[in-house]
C-alpha cells in the first residue's frame, strides 16, 4: 500500500475497521500516513465508533460505512438477529452513518437509489458490481456497473471480473464500454 501512496495513485483502504471507539480511532490514525482517499469502517461498530474514526482520519480521506455486505441476504440476516430486509438495514445503518458525520456508506446496487434519496449529498461506494456475463460467485445482491451507476453509485467496487479474467486489461476495457 505504501508503494502505491508513493506513485501518488489513490488508495481505497477497504478493511472495515469494527472495534471499540477509542481501538478504531488508534487503528485510523496509524494508518493516515498513507493518507487514504476512502477508508472503510463498520457501520454496526456503533455511533461513537463511527465519530471516532471520522474524527481521527485525515481531512482529505473519505470514511464510509459498510452496511450490508453484499454476500448477505435476508436469510443470513435474520440468522444474525437482524430483522427486516437487507434494503431496511442498510437505511437504518445510512441514517446512523450520516448523523456521525460519516461521507457516506458502502451498500449494494440494489439499495444504492434508496439511499442517494435519503442523502443525496453521500458518497455511495457499490460493490457487488458484475458485468452480465459474469458470474455471481459467493455475491448474493449483485448489479451491473452500468445499474450501480444509473443508480446513484459514486464509485464501483469490481475485484474477481478483472482480476480472475484471462485478460484483466480487456476486462476493464469491456466493463467500460458498458458506462
Amino acid at each position: 500500500v505504501a508503494e502505491l501512496a508513493d506513485f501518488g495513485l489513490p488508495i481505497f483502504l477497504d478493511l472495515k475497521l469494527h472495534d471499540i471507539p477509542n481501538t478504531v480511532a488508534k487503528a485510523v490514525q496509524a494508518l493516515g500516513h498513507l493518507e487514504p482517499a476512502i477508508l472503510t469502517v463498520h457501520a454496526a461498530g456503533g455511533q461513537a465508533m463511527l465519530e471516532n474514526a471520522k474524527a481521527a482520519a485525515p481531512a482529505k480521506t473519505k470514511v464510509v460505512a459498510v452496511t450490508v455486505l453484499t454476500s448477505l441476504d435476508q436469510r443470513d440476516l435474520a440468522a444474525a438477529g437482524v430483522k427486516g430486509t437487507p434494503a431496511e438495514q442498510v437505511t437504518r445503518l445510512a441514517a446512523l452513518a450520516r448523523t456521525a458525520g460519516l461521507d457516506g456508506i458502502v451498500c449494494s446496487g440494489e439499495e444504492v437509489g434508496a439511499a442517494r434519496q435519503a442523502w443525496p449529498d453521500g458518497f455511495f461506494v457499490v460493490p457487488g458490481v458484475r458485468p452480465a456475463t459474469a458470474g455471481a460467485a459467493d455475491q448474493k445482491r449483485i448489479v451491473t456497473p452500468r445499474a450501480a451507476i444509473d443508480n446513484g453509485a459514486s464509485i464501483l467496487v469490481i475485484g474477481r471480473p478483472i482480476t480472475d479474467a484471462d485478460d484483466p486489461a480487456a476486462a476493464i476495457r469491456g466493463i467500460a464500454a458498458t458506462l
